[in-house]
This record gives structure tokens, C-alpha cells and sequence, in this order.
């Protein structure tokens, strides 16, 4: 009886450390847990998730990165992006790869009927002088699409119109192209229209080193600089620059990370949701992903807007989710009655693009949460597009 019960403890000690070994070899390389990834399938042709052959452009002029913002105060919708100078003569279609003269703002009752309120900032009158400056650009230079550029890269692209409720302000970030970053103004006047001078963070370079800069404010009044197209910085209290340098945001990347763009931060149900637009390229199995192959060209097909969710602002976002297929570099924003709305600007480059009749042109889409996930409504589009004659 002694010798069984000495045998059965050392059983029972080899049972232990058995499983402490099993359960140290589960976790991975012992206490490293395998992070978590989100699904790079892009979802091309699902109907529900593509915006809506009933879209069309809501004013013609030639625009890319769409941007639409409503005031309450006032009750006006507010319009801006990236233009090109009306003036200028172009060799083969109009673009602003290399060089424009400004910002421009349009406004409106109903999102149907559009009132130009003119450039509200100028590279000659208002920009500071690195701002101006330029990068040279070398000759017979093409853009993506192949436009030939002239002799300079000084065009300010993607802007958007901030109203700070917290501070009763009205600011205007954008980018330079060249590589020469992103910036901050405000208006003078108090007035979305401005005029609109650099605030002190960026008075004598970029507040930003990269492109495609954006804004949030918090429901605590917090207002945040959010930069192509993983980074966020707090501003100060008096909104002329940082009150931190630019961190990192907590993501759940792909596998591999393919270029993303477009970057917005709306809060909606007490969450978080970062939206980002990445390209969906085919794959050899007849479907498609987000994740590129940087060896090769890849065929680019759509121009999707991902989102992610997190219960902090700084992160961790959840896995990336498609929600509009062919809505890329979008903002979003709430109408007058409380309903969601996107924007868009139908971009001529990858397949998807090539099928449009015609590009480069605002245009808003009606959107939707189900189950806490950002969706077009194809229903209320109709409703909306159904006595708008482009």
C-alpha cells in the first residue's frame, strides 16, 4: 500500500509538470500570445457594401478628396477638396498633380443646390513662405495617370473644415504635395468662409511631415491631429499647436501593411472608428485582397474604405472591416435630421475606377450602422439621387 501510494504521487508530479509544459507551449514560444491580425479580403462585388449605381456627382466641378460638413448654427453644408486653378490651360485633362492656386468653399441648404463662396486661401496672398516655396519637379515628369506635370509640385490637396465647438473656431488642416507635409489654419473672421492664416504650430514649417492630415475633437472638447494615416497628436488649449509630439496609433494591421491613405477618427455608439482607404488588387485565385505584392505592379481595382473600432481614441483599434467599396478618401459626417452621410469622389484610377462615366466630381452617400459596422444605404441614395440631373 506504501509503495502504491509513493508511485501514484510521483504520477501525479508527472502529471503536473506535463501540463505546465503543455500549457507554457500553448501560449506560444512560452509567454509570447500570437498577435491578432485582421482579414485582408476585400469583398468586391458584394452589392451591399459598393456604392450605388444611383450616385452621382452633386457639382461639377473637378475634385478629388471630397470633403462635406454640416453646421447646425447656421444650417448650412460646407464643401471642400482638393481642386485644381480654374484659370489654368492643361495639356490632356484636368488635374493638380504638380500645382493649383488654392482652397475653395462651396455651401449649401440641401446638398443639391451648391453656392461657390470662392477661394477662402491663396498660395500668393496668405501662404507662408515655406509654404510657397515648391519642389522643383524634373522634366517630361508624368503623373500616376500618365498627365505631363510642369515645373513644380506646389499644390495643396485634401483639406477639411473643422468647427471646434468646444472653442467656437473654425479651422482648415491640408497637405502640400512635394513631401512637403501638412498644416493647420484658422479663420480669421470666425467665419467658415475666413480669411485663413497659419496657426502658430506651422507658421514656419509643417505641423505634419506627411499628407493627408485630419482632425477630431472629442465629446470632452479634445481636439486631435490625426496623420497619414497611422498617427495621432493632442492639440494644445489654444489650438495654435501640440500638446504632444505624434504617437503611433494601436492598430490591427494585415499581415503584411499595403500603403493606406485617406484617414478619418469618428465617434459614434461611445466608440472610436478609424476609417482608412486601401486599394483591393486580385489575386490568382480569383479573389481579392488589400495585402499588395510590392515585387510586382500590382492591377489595382478598387478604392475601398476600411474601418476599425477601439474604446479609446489613441487605440487598440479591433481587426479592419470593408465598409464602402469604391468610396475612398472619404469623410463622414451627420445631417440635419441625425442621418449619416459619406463622401466621395469617383476615382478614375484602378478598374473599378475605368467604369465610371465620369470622375473626379463631389458626390455624398447616404450610410448606415448596422450592428455597430459603417455600410452604404442604397435605399436612401435612391431617394436622394432621384431628381438630381448631372
Amino acid at each position: 500500500m506504501i509503495f502504491l501510494m509513493q508511485n501514484n504521487t510521483r504520477l501525479q508530479r508527472l502529471i503536473l509538470v506535463f501540463c505546465l509544459l503543455s500549457v507554457l507551449g500553448c501560449s506560444g514560444n512560452g509567454d509570447k500570445e500570437t498577435p491578432q491580425l485582421s482579414d485582408p479580403t476585400a469583398p468586391v462585388g458584394e452589392e451591399r457594401l459598393t456604392v450605388p449605381g444611383s450616385v452621382k456627382p452633386i457639382l461639377d466641378v473637378w475634385m478629388r478628396d471630397t470633403y462635406v460638413t454640416y453646421h447646425a448654427a447656421d444650417g448650412f453644408y460646407y464643401l471642400t477638396g482638393t481642386t485644381a486653378s480654374p484659370d489654368r490651360e492643361f495639356v490632356g485633362q484636368t488635374h493638380c498633380w504638380d500645382y493649383n492656386d488654392g482652397l475653395y468653399l462651396w455651401r449649401s441648404k440641401d446638398m443639391k443646390n451648391w453656392e461657390e463662396m470662392g477661394r477662402i486661401w491663396s498660395f500668393d496672398e496668405d501662404a507662408a513662405p515655406w509654404q510657397k516655396k515648391g519642389s522643383p519637379i524634373k522634366p517630361g515628369a508624368q503623373s500616376l495617370n500618365g498627365d505631363p506635370l510642369d515645373s513644380i509640385y506646389r499644390a495643396v490637396w485634401a483639406p477639411e473644415l473643422h468647427y471646434i465647438e468646444s472653442k467656437d473656431k473654425w479651422l482648415m488642416v491640408a497637405c502640400l504635395n512635394g513631401g512637403n507635409g501638412s498644416f493647420v489654419l484658422e479663420s480669421i473672421s470666425g467665419k467658415p468662409e475666413g480669411p485663413y492664416r497659419n496657426i502658430q504650430g506651422n507658421a514656419e514649417q509643417a505641423i505634419f511631415e506627411n499628407i493627408d492630415l485630419s482632425l477630431f475633437e472629442d465629446d470632452d472638447g479634445s481636439v486631435y491631429l490625426v496623420g497619414h494615416n497611422h498617427f495621432i497628436a493632442k492639440m494644445n488649449e489654444q489650438l495654435d499647436g501640440l500638446a504632444e509630439p505624434f504617437r503611433r496609433i494601436e492598430e490591427t494591421p494585415y499581415a503584411s501593411e499595403p500603403y493606406i491613405e485617406g484617414v478619418w477618427i469618428e465617434k459614434h455608439d461611445g466608440q472610436y472608428h478609424l476609417l482608412q482607404t486601401v486599394w483591393s488588387v486580385p489575386q490568382d485565385d480569383g479573389s481579392y485582397s488589400y495585402i499588395r505584392d510590392d515585387k510586382k505592379d500590382s492591377v489595382l481595382h478598387s478604392y475601398d474604405v476600411i474601418v476599425a473600432s477601439a474604446d479609446a481614441v489613441y487605440g487598440p483599434y479591433g481587426p479592419r472591416y470593408p465598409a464602402i467599396i469604391e468610396g475612398g478618401h472619404n469623410n463622414i459626417f451627420q445631417d440635419e435630421h441625425g442621418d449619416w452621410w459619406s463622401t466621395l469622389f469617383f476615382n478614375p484610377r484602378g478598374v473599378m475606377g475605368t467604369r465610371f462615366d465620369i470622375t473626379c466630381r463631389p458626390a455624398v452617400l447616404p450610410v448606415k450602422w448596422e450592428q455597430g459596422k459603417l455600410m452604404p444605404d442604397a435605399e436612401a441614395a435612391t431617394a436622394f439621387y432621384q431628381d438630381i440631373h448631372f
